[in-house]
């Protein structure tokens, strides 16, 4: 311990000796280890952490099951599941969704969640005050009561804890408040209350799939034990229900990150180990600084070894001081961690992450931390401590220290290989990452998107009950809308393109084989107005769009797009197909009958699934007034800047029914960037860690090319006294630092392919070896090296012969 306390002292005095190079070597291990800490950081709270529930392993999602694709349930099936199943403590169902929250001004949108009473207490949600739903309350007629989440209380209620019985206005009804939750994590999620989820008879069938089922298994079951049971338990279902449940099936799974998708999983393990290889980098150069350093301290070292010093002594002696640098980097890198992972989350789309995952430097990422500073000083200190323990004392003592030949400055050069490598891997995925947002950027969506102003009309369902009704609400809605000034065109939909149709539908060609239900294809669904596609510039490929004779009591129609005759009607014409779908009942979680629809038209293919969909899905659209839904989204061309209308058309809204909020009001250009945020956030923050590690290399090869130029004063000045001209002088110097840089970035190669094997699939139409990216990056990494070189080697044809030849 003594030793160990003289060495740490020692090295902290040679780095206030040598402040230049404490600082650089300090900065670039702060870097590393900030970046590595902070990315560690969102991978710990996201895909490590326990989440935030008692017995959080107990936790799983339940889902009906159909052609290998998990599904949301019916509600019969949920009641069946609830009361058939053995493997659980709870079993709770739930559904998401929007309400209109009366305010003193005009009603407010808010996200809420329908769920049956015991879903808090299942979870574990903790109350500020108040109480959860009673199981009583998930009957109908006694569900209006409301759990207000406590940012919501705060902001809409002024914090006041006597709300706890009165009254607030949800969709133009009362409810009662009975509980204010705890800050927290339910602050995090997007809903902002919850009321009962109570169901009709009617509501209570097995064909319409609108719910979420989660489940807290009992404490000596497994999740394949539960698997088991409710796979037999939907064979029970399958043959008591065969006409809606015959090839259904279900799946237990864990709840921890069962939403989170598996691009968002890969691309946080890539960005951990694209900050892996800054920190290695900056280790590369430490490396290097310190074994510079080592060759300037070699006399030094000699003498200690010639007056006794053992060389493990040396060797120790010279890995503590590494390591104690290293610490010093660390404790500056959490700073720096702290500093980007602030930077990260505030750039983050929202709801990237899961809600649980509460990103933070907690104990877990400090001793990370601490653990990537001495694996740090351990990488970077054991070269320069290995070669002052097996030096030669009297070798050492002989050394001019003017020559560079030699093999020790071989591991310097290999360093700065490795370095190279792997800033050309790493550069190579930003690479991949850039170029894929430049493509999706410039991608052809299928339809105009500019002067495009779209809104929700988040209608309560029990306020237009009527198809008569809502036909009759839209139709005078869109005339007032299109009357005004600015305004080109005006539709109504449920569902668009980009944001994709609210309903998936199975259905059956009329004249095919019959097929059991779950076995039947599917196809997006939505209800569109006759200006749809006018407003859209959807093109139609062959036969018709839709009138405003194409209304309830005539003939029912369809148009389908490019996808869905490629999939289903290859080899047919589309326009002699019909097909049989059952009938959405509006206000009713229930499918009605079967109806058949004729193809009226093809459309052309539309990213409906957003702009990275290239191939999308099948579609099917019909007249809007053949199938009626309460809550659509109207969207309208404008002649100019489409956000200059929003106040007429909201004041439009507010004459049409005063409690109806104008909701998501966005350009269409905004839609499609909202759905590129993601994209862009992976490739800032890719092309960011690979911007470092190139300013890294590059320094990485100036330190060594200068470090030359300093070993070679002596021979430099020798040869230009005895004729060798400057530019000869920059061209040797230059050509050396070239080779070490051309033989990392040959290596390198095999690294940036095997990063882009690994991003593959994750990044819009882009290959393992992108040629483009790749070359890009490769011009860029030997760009920055020539730089690097040659800024020494004009500083090497500026040596003064005479000078340099008096220098020891």
């Amino acid at each position: 311990m003594t030793n160990l306390l003289r060495d740490i002292r020692f090295g902290l005095r040679l780095l206030r000796r040598s402040p230049g190079f404490a600082a650089v070597a300090i900065l670039a291990l702060a870097l590393g280890i900030g970046a590595t800490t902070a990315i560690f950081s969102v991978v710990y709270a996201t895909l490590l952490a326990p989440m935030p529930y008692p017995n959080p392993d107990q936790l799983v999602m339940v889902w009906s099951r159909v052609q290998g694709n998990r599904n949301g349930s019916a509600a019969g099936t949920y009641l069946e599941w609830k009361r058939q199943s053995t493997a659980f403590q709870a079993l709770n169902a739930w559904t998401g969704g929007s309400v209109n929250l009366a305010t003193s001004d005009r009603p407010e949108q808010v996200d809420a969640t329908r769920a049956t009473p015991g879903f808090l207490s299942m979870t574990g949600t903790p109350m500020a005050f108040g109480r959860d739903f009673r199981p009583e309350e998930g009957q109908v007629g006694r569900d209006q009561v409301v759990v207000l989440t406590n940012q919501l209380w705060q902001e809409r209620f002024g914090g006041d804890r006597a709300i706890i019985g009165r009254q607030v206005r949800i969709d133009s009804k009362p409810y009662t408040v009975v509980g204010v939750l705890a800050p927290g994590l339910a602050d995090r999620m997007q809903t902002r209350l919850y009321v009962p989820l109570a169901f009709t008879p009617e509501q209570i069938n097995h064909d319409f799939h609108w719910l979420l089922v989660m489940g807290r298994l009992k404490p000596d079951v497994s999740i394949a034990q539960a698997n088991a049971n409710m796979q037999a338990v939907s064979r029970h279902l399958a043959e008591q229900f065969p006409a809606s449940n015959k090839g259904w099936s279900s799946g237990v799974e864990p709840l921890k990150n069962n939403f989170l998708s598996q691009d968002t999983q890969t691309a946080l393990w890539l960005l951990l180990g694209a900050v892996g290889f800054v920190l290695l980098i900056a280790c590369a150069n430490v490396a290097n600084l310190l074994l510079a350093r080592g060759t300037a301290r070699q006399r030094e070292l000699a003498i200690r070894g010639s007056m006794g010093a053992a060389s493990s002594r040396l060797f120790w002696q010279m890995l503590t001081e590494s390591v104690t640098l290293a610490a010093i980097g660390g404790v500056l890198g959490i700073g720096v961690a702290w500093l980007m992972l602030q930077g990260i989350m505030a750039m983050m789309p929202p709801f990237t992450l899961p809600a649980e995952a509460q990103v933070q430097l907690n104990v877990p990422v400090l001793i990370f931390s601490f653990a990537a500073c001495v694996l740090s000083g351990i990488l970077f200190g054991c070269a320069p401590a290995l070669q002052a323990a097996r030096a030669n004392v009297n070798e050492m003592l002989k050394e001019t220290g003017r020559s560079m030949s030699g093999g020790r400055h071989r591991l310097r050069r290999a360093l700065v290989v490795v370095e190279f490598a792997l800033a050309l891997s790493l550069l190579a995925g930003g690479g991949l990452a850039v170029h894929s947002l430049m493509k999706l950027a410039n991608v052809d969506l299928g339809f105009r998107t500019e002067r495009l102003l779209t809104f929700d009309l988040p209608v309560p369902q029990d306020r237009l009950k009527s198809p008569e009704q809502i036909t009759a609400f839209y139709q005078r809605l869109i005339e007032q809308v299109r009357a005004l000034p600015g305004i080109q065109s005006a539709s109504h939909s449920v569902g668009m393109p980009v944001a994709g149709p609210n309903f998936g539908m199975p259905f059956t060609i009329v004249g095919d084989k019959a097929v059991d239900p779950g076995a039947r294809p599917g196809a997006g669904f939505a209800m569109v107005s006759p200006e749809y596609f006018k407003t859209f510039g959807i093109k139609i490929l062959k036969g018709r769009g839709f009138t405003p004779e194409d209304r309830d009591g005539g003939v029912r129609v369809a148009v389908v797009n490019e996808r869905f005759v490629n999939r289903y009607l290859a080899g047919r014409d589309p326009l002699k197909q019909r097909l049989a779908i059952e009938q959405l009942i509006p206000g009713v979680t229930r499918l009605g009958p079967t109806v058949e629809w004729q193809i009226v038209g093809v459309t052309r293919h539309v990213r409906n699934a957003g702009p990275k969909d290239a191939d999308g899905f099948p579609e099917i659209d019909v007249p809007f007034q053949q199938s009626p839904w309460p809550g659509a989204s109207v969207a309208v061309r404008t002649s100019g800047d489409p956000t200059a209308v929003q106040q007429s058309i909201a004041a439009v809204i507010r004459s049409v029914d005063p409690d109806l909020p104008m909701a998501n009001v966005r350009t269409m250009e905004q839609i499609v960037e909202q759905r590129m945020a993601s994209d862009r956030f992976n490739s800032a923050l890719f092309g960011a860690f690979a911007l470092v590690a190139l300013l890294l290399a590059a320094f990485g090869i100036y330190g060594v090319m200068s470090f030359v130029v300093a070993q070679r004063t002596h021979e430099i000045g020798l040869r230009m006294a005895l004729g060798a001209g400057r530019p000869r002088v920059v061209r040797e110097v230059v050509r050396e630092g070239m080779i070490t840089a051309i033989v990392g970035i040959v290596i390198g190669t095999a690294g940036a392919y095997a990063v882009g094997r690994a991003m593959q699939g994750m990044w819009y139409d882009v290959g393992a070896m992108d040629p483009v990216a790749f070359t890009a990056v490769a011009v860029t990494l030997f760009a920055a090296a020539v730089l690097a070189c040659f800024v020494p080697a004009r500083r090497a044809a500026s040596v003064d012969p005479m000078a340099a030849l008096r220098q020891d």
